[in-house]
């Protein structure tokens, strides 16, 4: 079968397709014949050689950590029941708070059999795909920042996968969002999907700007995708006893939040591993995304899609902070 490999660590050239092996269900495990896979942020990041600490890559690999298609194949103390049906999953090597989100990049990929999620009627395997990791993701913080009608919150990375899906549930419950992104088209789909007020952070003084628009008083919540210095200045934007949620990374690094100042004004501030427990019932999240977007209540933005030949490209289009939404390879 035909996979993309990442020979060695480097830019997205490094990506190239092979002929492989086909995957083999063993105990506990699906194949997957693969329609879409998502590419992550993070996939970029492993590529280049980042994060060698946290995941053990062994070169080459196929990189992606979601796929969605049809169950081709199950191994022997799986249900056949699952044979023909459409699901999003991870990857068998991937999972939360350990793993290694590889594999999808392929024709075939394994799949653990507790991970697979049906996709329902009125639902493509596509947007089940770009629901995989951001559905559950965007209403566990969701959840977890439990709002109030009419509090005012502000979403970094609005027009990222996570923060178009949060805009959307934040207005839902009630709240007054202020969406910060850098451009005009992040900032135009921002607005499409219901912001109230739309903030360029690459203005200086954007956090002020965030602030003035609730009238000086701050927001009561900031739920964080960028990470960095920008979410260490959203927390600038918040009212005292605000709630702080900081789940992104896209800058490079979680929030530079001084936690000591935040204490002093008694902001709640939350980090990923604070929303991702053992607890957490991942299952219901996915299976309550997927509803919302087939009902039609939400939707779910795939910005840009690219066939499994050009893996490259979806890389490179990521690199340059230009995309929208989630961005998928089709196979």
């Amino acid at each position: 079968m035909r996979a993309v490999q990442a020979t060695e660590f480097g830019g997205p050239e490094v990506l190239s397709m092979r002929e492989v092996p086909e995957p083999v269900a063993g105990p506990g495990e699906v194949v997957v014949d693969v329609a879409a896979a998502d590419v992550m942020f993070l996939d970029t990041q492993l590529r280049s050689g980042w994060g060698a600490e946290f995941f053990k890559l062994e070169l080459p690999y196929v990189p992606g950590g979601a796929i969605g298609g049809v169950v081709s194949a199950v191994g022997a103390d799986v249900d056949q029941a699952w044979l023909g049906k459409r699901v999003a999953t991870a990857t068998a090597a991937s999972g939360i708070g350990g793993g290694q989100p590889i594999g999808g990049y392929a024709e075939k990929a394994l799949a653990k059999a507790d991970t697979l999620v049906a996709v329902p009627e009125g639902l493509s395997v596509p947007q089940a795909v770009a629901l995989a990791h951001d559905g559950r993701t965007a209403l566990a913080v969701f959840d977890k920042a439990e709002f109030v009608p009419g509090e005012w919150v502000l979403i970094t990375a609005a027009g990222g996968g996570l923060g178009t899906l949060l805009i959307q549930f934040a207005r839902a419950a009630g709240a007054h969002v202020i969406a910060a992104a850098r451009g005009a088209a992040k900032l135009a789909l921002a607005t499409r999907l219901g912001a109230d007020v739309v903030i360029d952070y690459s203005d200086p003084d954007w956090q002020a700007a965030a602030r003035a628009a609730t009238g000086g008083a701050g927001v009561s919540v900031v739920l964080d995708g960028a990470g960095g210095a920008l979410g260490g200045a959203a927390a600038e934007a918040a009212a005292d006893g605000a709630r702080f949620i900081g789940y992104g990374a896209a800058s490079g690094g979680f929030a530079e939040l001084d936690r000591t100042a935040a204490e002093a004004r008694g902001i709640t501030a939350l980090g990923l591993f604070d929303i991702t427990g053992a607890d957490t019932d991942w299952h219901a999240l996915a299976e309550r995304a997927q509803a919302a977007v087939a009902t039609g209540s939400v939707e779910v933005v795939i910005g840009q899609t690219f066939s499994l030949e050009e893996a490259d490209r979806a890389h490179a289009a990521i690199a340059s902070r230009a995309t929208l939404g989630r961005t998928l390879l089709t196979v």
